[in-house]
């Protein structure tokens, strides 16, 4: 049986990359996305997922009811990580008001494949946003909060709420929570590695020997 709150702590102080090695492993080659980026340097969370499907649209498309981004944020509880699919929405369906929201409720972050705006907001509040686009313009009228907590596709990341989301300056992961536990298990064989490796670089043993000892790092 998989125990959560052992699998965020384990995870919680391993980088993204070695994750993604060890996602690798357990056949998870699309992990990971080069175009979804934090939106400020120094961001560091781990949560499950909670999902979220957004359809996109014209300026009227829309009600204003239809952006429920407050709906979005009752969903998660306190260390969740928010993931919306926006299929690349050049509107934004997030902004610095949800962020103090969600910072005071203690949602550990936000991974949109969208837009979001006010970002000196977001960082005042220190919450954590890894977004593809940064745009002014709102998505109410333009976006439709569509389902929540339903399997979506990121960047062409299989996600599904309860699967646990690791991000920080280098990017995001998806670890897939039934695949959790061995993920841990490589993921800190590893970090070990890495350590060890950096040590006989600082004893001056060339990189090319140390490439030959450490496949992962």
């Amino acid at each position: 049986m998989i125990d959560i709150d052992e699998i965020l702590i384990g995870l919680k102080e391993i980088p993204t990359a070695t994750i993604a090695n060890a996602l690798d492993d357990v056949g998870k080659f699309i992990n990971s996305s080069a175009s979804i980026r934090p939106v400020n340097s120094g961001m560091r969370m781990i949560g499950r997922a909670v999902t979220v499907e957004v359809e996109v649209g014209e300026a009227g498309d829309f009600t204003s009811e239809d952006f429920r981004v407050g709906a979005m944020i009752d969903a998660a509880q306190s260390g969740d990580v928010l993931v919306v699919a926006a299929n690349g929405a050049h509107a934004s369906i997030w902004g610095g008001m949800a962020s103090l929201a969600a910072t005071v409720k203690g949602i550990a972050g936000l991974v949109v494949d969208g837009s979001v705006r006010d970002v000196d907001e977001i960082n005042a509040c220190g919450f954590n946003v890894f977004s593809r686009y940064v745009i002014p313009t709102t998505g109410r009228t333009r976006l439709n909060v569509k389902s929540i907590g339903n399997e979506i596709s990121v960047d062409r990341i299989i996600v599904n709420s309860g699967d646990v989301i690791i991000g920080d300056s280098t990017g995001f992961v998806v670890v897939p929570h039934k695949q959790a536990n061995t993920v841990l298990e490589r993921a800190r064989r590893y970090q070990a590695d890495d350590i060890e490796a950096a040590a006989q670089l600082q004893r001056g043993i060339s990189f090319t020997e140390v490439m030959k000892e450490f496949k992962r790092i």
